[in-house]
């Protein structure tokens, strides 16, 4: 599939936990055919027209980061322990860095998300207040469009190992129902 121009828009990969559940960092699993799940979410991401695309990596990040593609901007997150928080965090202030007006942010243990989901969260374009979430029959899930007016405040409010989903809810976020698509489901246990 050709991929589509969407500079204004950074692709964000969250991959920093340990994966106590699963046994390993998800950052360095693969999937059957060898191929490492941080290089497939990363994929998808420049597929659906996303530039930059950053790979927020915590947990042997070292050991990590030779896994994602020679063009994805790696950023670590130094306290990936206190939870998903802190990525996001680190991964919306990585996007700061860049001209995006938006961020495209998946996780790395969903390596079967199919490009078409992200292409539906994107669908109706990608502005400074944009909030948008793929649904999976109403429930929510990734990827997520946080436009950049949102950044900060989405920051400020981040705790432990939780997302920005209360964020979201609070400020009208966009619901995509992709349940016809994928079921949205991320992989925790091997």
């Amino acid at each position: 599939m050709a991929e589509t121009a969407v500079p204004e828009v950074a692709g964000v990969i969250l991959a920093a936990g340990a994966g106590t559940r699963i046994g390993s960092p998800k950052a360095l699993l693969r999937t059957a055919d060898g191929e490492p799940w941080l290089a497939r979410a990363a994929t998808l991401l420049r597929a659906a027209g996303c530039d930059p695309v950053i790979a927020v990596l915590g947990a042997r990040a070292a050991e990590a980061a030779p896994l994602a593609p020679s063009w994805v901007e790696v950023a670590v997150a130094d306290r990936w322990a206190d939870g998903m928080a802190e990525s996001l965090r680190v991964g919306l202030a990585a996007a700061a860095e860049t001209g995006a007006v938006a961020a495209l942010i998946t996780l790395v243990d969903l390596p079967d998300l199919p490009l078409v989901v992200a292409l539906r969260v994107l669908a109706d374009g990608a502005g400074p207040s944009t909030l948008r979430q793929a649904v999976f029959d109403g429930r929510p899930g990734h990827p997520v469009l946080i436009g950049r007016a949102h950044w900060a405040a989405v920051g400020a409010e981040l705790r432990g190992d939780r997302g920005a989903r209360s964020y979201l809810v609070a400020h009208d976020v966009t619901e995509v129902e992709c349940g016809d698509l994928f079921d949205g489901r991320d992989i925790d246990r091997a």
